[in-house]
């Protein structure tokens, strides 16, 4: 989009049965509108480091209806761009008597999608699903696409950001490829989100998303000893503040329905703002990352939705985190207090989205639990410091690595599963992310809720195969039952339940897909193929997909697992009522 005010975007985001919320970047300070169905919404932009947002908040529309819109910036129409191949950006709004349909995935780099990007980063899955969408083919559409951390790679830098580092310091000084400062992760963001197809994705799909270490930098508060390593050095402060402040304003601030932002006090300072000159918010919005960083209980960035008999937790297992040695937890008093109160039965589908896999396989989990006892002095001091930098240089960071908060939160699960917090729900499926490799797991369980484990990643940034084959090894090889024996010997009580692979692992780069539908959670993962060459329209091919159904829909309780595609949803763009048109005209 050559000389567009639009620098990125527009983004649709929180999406509800009557309102939707659009997201863009803008050139420079405007008035930013979008119009659909005959009305007309509009925001003005606020500036952070120069850089210049807006957050359209549509509302007063029709549940269950599909409507195409248009963004305008000071007035002149911005998008679509008149040149484009892809079809009209629409609100889909939730239609209330419709089951669920969430794509979702992790770890995503930003490289081209030529055939040199592809050769070392494998074909961007979410690309794939956008040229789908767009082709008009069978396809189910989501509602909503969830991000389940790494969407960017702040310390695992691209020649294209390298080039942009380069410009502006010298890159051999700290933190050398690394990013340093707000601005560097604006433009981190555009390599993200600019690519043509995926940007039609995310103007049309609705998003919702959370962190990762990678968003920050790799093993982000993995320990006390890593965070105070971190701050020991010249340039960590900025680059943590940076971190946060550009996640709250790229990521975080889309996820709130509009309620929520009306008690966000960040959004309250935009809300509220009626000078003349465009609001800055960078003092403000660095101050907020500074305290949120330091002071992790004085910001929430979990959130909770519910769509119709299904209910959506999405976990923040990094920001939150106790790392006193002494009371280790994965989740501080306050975050643990807010899932216990999310996590209720009279659902017929629990999910909790959490970055980390809260139930990696067994024997991995038996490693962890193993290298955290290790490292808190389970075998001794000496043996402690090791322990550390294990933990540290193979990521045994994961749940089973916060014993207490992998227990707790574990009796939660059972409670919610045997019916003791309301009527237990069909399923409890925890969406996962982060490990490079994707897989199902299942508890072993023989009433009252399945427990099911499904992971999706990466969406694109492949394990190499050498680091696959010893992931296979370590997952599940003889790491069970020796992982098993080294947990006892360091005192590490057995988990509170056993599970056991369903499916998988595949390392593909892939995408997953959830329906909820009358038989139970349909799930299936897609990836990109390139076919004669053309690296730049990959087809979209099923990698695995399987039902998971209620106890009392299967003889002897068993977990349906089928190796067919899901059956093929109607296209929610195509097979809903139209939207109303005669809506009178709007502007706020």
């Amino acid at each position: 989009m050559t000389n567009s005010p639009l620098v990125l975007g527009p983004l649709m985001r929180y999406v509800d049965e009557t309102s939707a919320s659009v997201w863009v970047e803008t050139r420079d300070a405007a008035r930013v509108s979008v119009r659909a169905g005959g009305g007309r919404w509009a925001a003005r932009t606020f500036q952070v480091h120069g850089h210049h947002y807006a957050l359209v908040e549509v509302n007063g529309l029709e549940p269950g209806t599909v409507t195409a819109y248009e963004l305008d910036v000071d007035g002149i129409q911005a998008w679509p761009d008149a040149s484009s191949e892809f079809p009209p950006s629409k609100i889909a709004t939730l239609d209330p008597a419709r089951p669920l349909r969430l794509a979702y995935g992790s770890c995503r780099t930003s490289v081209p999608h030529d055939e040199s990007g592809n050769r070392s980063h494998g074909v961007d899955s979410l690309r794939a699903y956008a040229l789908a969408m767009a082709s008009g083919r069978d396809l189910p559409w989501p509602d909503l696409v969830a991000f389940l951390g790494d969407q960017v790679y702040a310390d695992a830098t691209s020649e294209q950001m390298q080039e942009f580092i380069r410009a502006r310091r010298d890159i051999e000084a700290p933190p050398g490829e690394e990013l340093k400062d707000f601005e560097e992760y604006a433009h981190l963001y555009y390599l993200a989100w600019s690519d043509p197809a995926n940007r039609w994705l995310l103007s049309t799909l609705p998003s919702a998303m959370i962190f990762d270490d990678h968003d920050i930098r790799d093993d982000w508060n993995t320990s006390l000893s890593w965070k105070k390593e971190m701050e020991a050095t010249s340039w960590w402060h900025e680059r943590i503040v940076a971190g946060l402040a550009s996640y709250w304003l790229y990521q975080h601030l889309g996820n709130l329905s509009p309620q929520e932002r009306a008690e966000d006090a960040i959004w309250q300072k935009v809300a509220g703002y009626s000078g003349d000159a465009e609001l800055d918010l960078s003092t403000t919005l660095d101050r907020f990352a500074e305290r949120a960083d330091s002071d992790p209980v004085s910001y929430r960035w979990s959130y909770c939705r519910d769509f119709g008999d299904t209910r959506l937790v999405v976990v923040d297992s990094r920001a939150a985190r106790e790392l006193d040695p002494d009371n280790r937890a994965l989740l501080d008093e306050e975050e643990l207090a807010w899932l216990d109160g999310k996590m209720r039965g009279g659902f017929d589908h629990l999910l909790v989205a959490t970055s980390l896999p809260f139930l990696l396989p067994m024997g991995l989990h038996h490693v962890e639990s193993w290298s955290e006892a290790l490292a808190q002095g389970g075998w001794g001091k000496r043996a402690a410091r090791v322990g550390e930098k294990m933990r540290q240089a193979a990521d045994l960071e994961h749940w089973g690595a916060f014993q207490n908060s992998f227990r707790t939160v574990a009796a939660i699960v059972s409670e919610v599963a045997d019916g003791k917090r309301g009527p237990a729900p069909a399923t409890i499926a925890f969406l996962s992310g982060d490990v490079h490799f994707s897989y199902v797991s299942e508890v072993k369980r023989s009433s009252g809720s399945r427990v099911v484990q499904a992971v999706c990643s990466p969406i694109r940034n492949p394990l190499p195969r050498l680091t696959r084959f010893f992931t296979a090894i370590m997952s599940y090889g003889l790491a069970a039952p020796v992982g098993a024996l080294v947990a006892r010997s360091a005192r590490v009580p057995d988990p509170p339940f056993r599970w056991s692979g369903m499916k998988g692992p595949w390392f593909d780069n892939n995408l997953a897909h959830l329906e909820v539908t009358p038989e139970g959670l349909k799930l299936s993962w897609r990836k990109g193929v390139v076919e004669d060459g053309d690296h730049l329209h990959p087809r979209l091919e099923e990698v695995a997909s399987l039902t998971v159904t209620a106890f009392d829909q299967r003889p002897g309780g068993r977990l349906k697992a089928g190796g067919n595609s899901p059956a093929p949803g109607r296209n929610r763009h195509h097979g809903r009522r139209p939207a109303r048109v005669d809506r009178p005209s709007q502007t706020h």
